[in-house]
């Protein structure tokens, strides 16, 4: 009898099934399943085809016993169109491959997707996991077992086998310091409005404004250059004229510039603008961008660093070392 295709809500057939299916020895659905010798071409196309049927995907970890496979590390990426993302999974996937490791990336950030879905698509293919992670890091640690998981931008206090964070407070005292002693008096903050990361800068520029006495503003859009554009359009159109701006991220910042540009305000003379993210972008915009910049090759090269310490046992999971924090630098350009 044909096997029929499982439903979704069936348990997930295994290799005893696909082998009393076809008849055959688990060794046999191993061999067919890894091209392996010792079979006829018969029956490995027999057995492959009912392990389609039946949905039947060896692990990972199977076969990599019998293939001697290379380490495989996930990538989960919240949105390739923001090109801080292509430049820091580039820093990732070189940093890998120097190791001789193999990258699987899944971009998430579209739909309804999330972190944990990305996971959930990885993790029979990959024996760690990096990725830009909140709010669900701890779901994505659940999902991966003892395997690792590097969160990027993620408090500590996740559940994670390690992460990384960065110190937006200090960024923010660098952004809002200059932006002050430049004069400005009126500063608004163009934040992001998808929450996660954002909790972090909104956070901290507000922490550091109350601190320092400095008037902020703050207002939200999607993070992109159209819906940064759209919002200080509509800023300026209320007749709030700020006379300085820091910005959620370089995307962003490229919208906001375009807004104030068409207010008729000058940048910087009268609005100087400072983004964060430091992507090279923000060297190709009228006036060239002023930015509190991440060395995103470092980023991707820490990340991967601690993978192999917590994957060769170096670095203890959730040990105080398999937590890093980064900063940004100030990179000064033409818009402030």
């Amino acid at each position: 009898m044909t096997p029929q295709p499982q439903s979704p809500m069936r348990k997930r057939a295994n290799i005893l099934d696909v082998a009393s299916a076809a008849g055959v020895s688990r060794q046999t659905v191993t061999r067919a399943m890894n091209d392996m010798a010792g079979i006829s071409q018969e029956t490995k196309e027999r057995v492959q085809k009912l392990a389609a049927e039946l949905g039947y995907v060896p692990s990972r970890f199977a076969k990599g016993l019998v293939q001697g496979a290379r380490t495989s590390v996930g990538l989960a990426i919240p949105d390739l169109t923001n090109p801080y993302f292509p430049s820091f999974a580039s820093s990732v996937v070189e940093a890998a491959t120097q190791r001789g490791w193999n990258v699987v990336m899944d971009d998430y950030g579209h739909g309804t997707a999330s972190a944990a879905d990305a996971a959930a698509r990885l993790s029979p293919q990959v024996d760690a996991l990096i990725g830009y992670l909140a709010p669900h890091a701890d779901e994505v640690q659940t999902l991966m077992g003892r395997r690792p998981v590097v969160s990027l931008d993620s408090p500590a206090t996740e559940g994670t086998a390690g992460g990384i964070s960065f110190d937006y407070s200090h960024a923010a005292r660098l952004g809002l310091d200059h932006l002050s002693t430049s004069g400005c008096r009126n500063i608004v903050f163009l934040d992001s409005n998808r929450g996660g990361p954002s909790g972090g800068r909104s956070a901290a520029a507000a922490a550091v404004a109350a601190e320092t006495g400095i008037q902020l503003t703050r207002i939200q859009a999607d993070p992109s250059a159209a819906a940064a554009r759209e919002a200080v359009t509509l800023l300026a159109a209320g007749g709030i004229r700020p006379d300085g701006m820091l910005v959620f991220n370089d995307l962003m910042a490229a919208g906001a510039l375009k807004a104030l540009q068409e207010a008729g305000l000058a940048v910087p003379g009268d609005c100087p603008v400072i983004g964060m993210d430091g992507i090279p972008l923000g060297e190709l915009l009228t006036p060239e961008l002023t930015t509190l910049s991440l060395d995103l090759r470092a980023v991707g090269r820490a990340a991967v660093g601690l993978l192999d310490g917590l994957l060769s046992g170096a670095i203890k999971d959730r040990s105080p070392e398999a937590f890093l924090t980064l900063r940004h630098q100030l990179v000064l350009r033409q818009s402030a």
